[in-house]
Formats: C-alpha cells, sequence, structure tokens
C-alpha cells in the first residue's frame, strides 16, 4: 500500500503540474475563467460519476457526508480560482512553485493543531522543499517576483492544505471515487452560482474549446484528484502534500519547453532540492516502526 501511495502522489502531482498546456491557451481566447473552471469540474465529475455507473456504486451519502464534501468542493474551487488569478500576476512556472508552499501549510497545522509528530527527517525535507520554492523564485542575484501575484497564489495553497487535512481527518465512509465525484460536483456548482450571479455565458464558442476543455478536465483534475484521495489515505496528508513537490517541477519543464521561459541554474538546483526533498521524506516514512504503519 506504501509503494502504491507514493506512485499514485507522483502521477497526482504530475498531472496537476499540466494546468499551464491547457490553462494558458483558454486565458489568451478571454473566455471567462469561471465557466472555464465550472466546465472542468462538471466535466470531471461526469466522467468519475460514469465510472461510479459502471462500478455500480451507490451514490447516496448522509447529512453528514455532504456537510463534509461540500466544504471540499468550496476548498478546491477557491484553491482554483485563486492559483488561475496568480498566473494573470506570475508566469505558470512561478504560480505553480508558489503553490508549493502547501506542503508547509499542512505540516504546521498537522503539528500544531493535531499534534502529529514531525521526525527530523521529514523536517529536513519539508526545509528542502522550502529552500528549493525560493531558489526556483530567484532571478539573477535576488528575488525578482510579483508580490501581489504571490500572495494570490499563497490563498491556493492554504485552500489546497485545508482539502488535503479535511479529507485525511474527517473519517469518510466512502470511497475515493465518489469523495472525488462529490468534490466535483460542488466545486463545479460554486463557479455555476458565481457565473449566473455575474450573468456571464455558459456557451462554449467552438469545438476545438470543448475537447480542450474535456481533456483538461480528464488530466488536470479527475486523474490528479483520484489519485491524491487515495494517496492521502495510504500515506496520510504530510507525505502526501510533500510529494507534491513535482507539481512545480513539472510546470516549471512545461514553462521551459513550451512557453520559453528561460531555464536557468536557479531552475536546475531549485529542481534538485525539490527531489531531495521527496526521497528524503520516502525514506523517513519508510522507517515508522511497523505497529506505527498499521495503525
Amino acid at each position: 500500500m506504501k509503494f502504491k501511495g507514493y506512485a499514485l502522489g507522483i502521477l497526482s502531482s504530475v498531472s496537476y503540474g499540466l494546468i499551464p498546456i491547457f490553462i494558458l491557451p483558454i486565458k489568451q481566447s478571454n473566455f471567462s475563467l469561471d465557466i472555464t473552471l465550472f466546465y472542468r469540474f462538471l466535466f470531471a465529475a461526469v466522467m468519475v460519476g460514469a465510472y461510479l455507473l459502471y462500478s455500480k456504486e451507490r451514490f447516496a451519502i448522509n447529512k453528514r457526508e455532504a456537510l463534509i464534501l461540500i466544504c471540499l468542493g468550496i476548498c478546491y474551487a477557491f484553491s482554483s480560482e485563486f492559483l488561475f488569478l496568480g498566473y494573470d500576476f506570475l508566469t505558470p512556472g512561478i504560480a505553480s512553485t508558489a503553490l508549493f508552499i502547501y506542503p508547509v501549510i499542512v505540516a504546521l497545522i498537522m503539528f500544531f493543531i493535531y499534534k502529529e509528530k514531525l521526525k527530523k527527517l521529514s523536517a529536513l525535507s519539508l526545509l528542502l522543499a522550502f529552500a528549493g520554492v525560493i531558489v526556483l523564485c530567484l532571478k539573477g542575484t535576488g528575488l525578482e517576483i510579483n508580490f501581489a501575484g504571490l500572495g494570490i497564489v499563497m490563498l491556493s495553497s492554504l485552500f489546497y492544505a485545508l482539502y488535503m487535512i479535511i479529507v485525511n481527518k474527517s473519517n469518510l465512509k466512502v470511497s475515493g471515487f465518489k469523495l472525488s465525484f462529490y468534490s466535483m460536483i460542488f466545486t463545479s456548482t460554486f463557479f455555476m452560482i458565481k457565473a449566473i450571479v455575474g450573468n456571464q455565458s455558459f456557451m462554449i464558442p467552438d469545438v476545438s474549446t470543448f475537447f480542450n476543455l474535456a481533456i483538461f478536465a480528464f488530466f488536470t483534475t479527475v486523474i490528479s484528484s483520484v489519485c491524491l484521495v487515495f494517496t492521502i489515505k495510504y500515506i496520510g496528508s504530510t507525505p502526501a502534500a510533500i510529494l507534491g513537490a513535482f507539481e512545480p517541477v513539472v510546470a516549471v519543464l512545461i514553462s521551459v519547453l513550451l512557453f520559453h521561459e528561460q531555464f536557468t541554474r536557479n531552475l536546475l538546483i531549485g529542481i534538485i532540492l525539490i527531489i531531495i526533498a521527496v526521497i528524503l521524506n520516502v525514506i523517513s516514512d519508510s522507517r515508522k516502526p511497523k505497529e506505527l504503519q498499521n495503525a
């Protein structure tokens, strides 16, 4: 289960890191952000719902589960909204890198509120990951970044961290697919209400945009969300959050290869620090006593 948890965590991070490939062309076409996010989560919910029908899993949930799933949907909605707003101020690589502060937020909340022990190797991996993020933000000899954009992406990090902690601590008795389905439904509902209040059109302009939205939903939402839920269940919130280090690595590589950001020494050092942080976290978690691992 541990190996499967790490593998799914890396897959979740890589798929989430693909967001710039899809969101930037949509933003450049002046298609509404709220409508984009509405369709992203609606299409993703339809895909996951189709699997639930195929597997003959019941859709029924009780009031407590509904309340928790609504909270998850709202957290995911705010995280997505703030991240994509951040793309207006920062490059895709920097915005996705700044989002990676969420493992620090997860670890601190788990440590201070839930009294989860933070082992030395885990603490070191967090510090290295944070250092990697800082180095990735460096340009030349100074920290050249839009701090308004950074603040917006920090809000995205906070809500993403809250999403992970709620999944981990709510003890929901639902499958990972059902959890993802309802999270996506409530997230899409959030953006639908926002678009209606703003009197925005739900019309998709052409077939190309439709397929772009569908592919966007599958690769960055269905794969990422479902894998993340199972990762948290298999290895916990903090290790899952640290595995998210691959998100900025993928985003930076995409920014360099597709959007012509310059690949600098700082980018290389930052990526290396983040990968080392992930490896240390895996080693730290594998050293847990058997009775703790089976708890």
